[in-house]
């Protein structure tokens, strides 16, 4: 919703279209006024076509990547326990540590790649690789295979925030950005739906101790997996062949391919029953413009020609004191939550069925109900997180700082329950503020970069966040989780994170992004 590409005065805001042809402009800066420029006018050609079926139809498949998103950390934490026991491994967390270095790898490979070769790959083949190493898991021999297809299928998993993210954002019409934070309602559903299939698999056809638990009576897990590398491959079906996506206009504009851009707004327009206006010479008068202010640049050539190899996407994110400020703050935002949110929910089962025990009602029934009231309150905090976004001097911003800040609250409170049922209450409440907090976060920081860097943004928040992921297995299979010690801390993280959102430069509340 903001283009946040600053001009060389001082007084920039991340909100000013820059259409200046100064012939004293260094290249790198007239590069970046003709893209802003171009953007605009491509902006104006979208919001033209309006919100129409080929954006509610990106608007459903682009939620099959939200939900896998969530939905496999969950598979995770719900198969840690019998996995463990079946190969009578203590340090189960190994597991979770498996699929956060996939989560990693997946982020970056398929983050930087889609601002390189483009988002139609990237978006077509994470959901596939995802499903076909889940279903390969649920064969696993011995506690390292189920470790290294974990692993495998976060690769896949890792892609979908940084490339679904980009995609929609940018066939998106201004008026309707606040959809992204409304699609993290898929986010929630897919945490009801892992638990919801989990409970008669796992509560029913699973050992509920490692001592005599051999393969035959611990079948649910394999199932379980079956079930959810089932449901990643329909969904890869329906986006491969059921959808048609076409290549971001703004990523073909970037590239120079402003043919190509057109056509596919015209292809967009043509989807929804309407018809654009523009055309290519809307886009390359500008181009000719830029040429003529600054002349003939062979160092501009050579620099396309080696974008594909260089950190040109990277210092573009840092190319300016408040932007440089923004990305790091970003990432930094990311690296927070991403150690604070799986250093308590992965562990989440768990820690409700030890506390359930101790309280005298820890069944397997107990467990899997309250896990399915916890998921079920994400929904209505996801929803929510739309119709705070848009209100008036709030904006992404205040709702994303509130909602941080309040989800560590919620954490940390949980700590003083004496009964299940007030457990159980705290745990809804930080369910519902942290699934709205995600809703907002997600929308937002794609907003704040531009589209060119747009995949490279999110491959770096989302690297920072799978990177302190990868630490909170490692604490908690060091840490005693029979006390709150993890819980202050996962709550700290969450208050800190919540403040530094205060001092984001950019509010992209009301701002068509570029």
């Amino acid at each position: 919703m903001s283009d946040h590409t600053e001009s060389p005065g001082p007084e920039s805001t991340a909100t000013e279209p820059l259409l200046s042809s100064t012939p004293t402009l260094p290249p790198d800066e007239s590069d970046k006024t003709t893209y802003n420029a171009k953007a605009e006018i491509l902006n104006r050609a979208i919001q033209e076509i309006g919100m129409g079926r080929y954006q509610w139809q990106l608007f459903v498949v682009i939620g099959f990547g939200w939900a896998s998103d969530n939905l496999w950390p969950i598979v995770t934490s719900l198969i840690l326990a019998p996995v463990s026991y079946e190969f009578q491994i203590n340090k189960g967390g190994l597991l979770t540590l498996a699929q956060n270095i996939g989560l990693l790898v997946g982020a970056v490979f398929w983050g930087f790649g889609c601002d390189i070769f483009g988002r139609t790959w990237a978006f077509n083949l994470t959901i596939g690789v995802t499903a076909v190493f889940a279903l390969i898991a649920a064969g696993s021999p011995t506690f390292g295979a189920a470790c290294t297809f974990a692993a495998l299928w976060s690769v896949g998993v890792g892609g979908n925030l940084p490339v679904d993210s980009a995609i929609f954002l940018e066939f998106l019409p201004g008026s309707h950005q606040y959809l992204l934070t409304v699609l993290s309602v898929d986010w929630a559903f897919a945490q009801v739906l892992a638990t919801l299939i989990a409970w008669p698999l796992l509560g029913d056809l699973t050992c509920s101790q490692a001592e005599g638990c051999a393969k035959e009576k611990n079948m649910g897990w394999r199932y379980f997996m079956i079930a959810m590398g089932g449901l990643a491959m329909i969904m890869f079906v329906g986006r491969f062949i059921c959808f048609t996506m076409y290549e971001s206009p703004k990523y073909l504009m970037g590239k120079g391919r402003n043919g190509d851009a057109v056509d596919v707004i015209h292809e967009v327009a043509r989807r929804n029953g309407t018809t654009s206006s523009l055309t290519r010479e809307d886009l390359d008068v500008l181009d000719r413009e830029q040429e003529q202010s600054q002349g003939f640049h062979a160092t501009s050539l050579v620099r396309q020609r080696l974008e594909k190899v260089n950190f040109e996407h990277v210092r573009a994110l840092f190319d300016s004191p408040k932007r440089a400020y923004s990305t790091t703050l970003i990432i930094l935002v990311w690296a927070l939550i991403g150690l604070g949110y799986p250093l308590y929910n992965a562990f989440l089962p768990y820690i409700t069925a030890q506390r359930g025990a101790a309280y005298g009602d820890g069944s397997t029934y107990i467990t899997y109900r309250n896990s399915l009231i916890i998921a079920v309150m994400g929904i209505p905090g996801c929803l929510f997180g739309g119709f705070l976004v848009e209100l008036p001097r709030f904006g992404r911003r205040g709702a994303l700082s509130v909602s941080t800040v309040l989800t560590g609250v919620f954490l940390l409170a949980s700590t003083t329950a004496s009964t299940s049922d007030t457990l159980l209450r705290w745990n809804c409440a930080f369910s519902f503020m942290s699934s709205l907090m995600y809703a907002v976060l997600y929308a937002y920081t794609p907003e704040i970069f531009l589209t060119k860097d747009r995949g490279t943004g999110n491959a770096l928040t989302a690297s920072a966040n799978r990177v302190f992921g990868i630490m909170s297995p490692i604490i908690a299979m060091f840490a005693n989780l029979e006390t709150a010690i993890p819980v202050y801390v996962s709550g700290a993280l969450f208050l800190t994170a919540g403040i530094l959102v205060l001092s984001m430069p950019y509010e992209s509340q009301g701002k068509a992004s570029l």
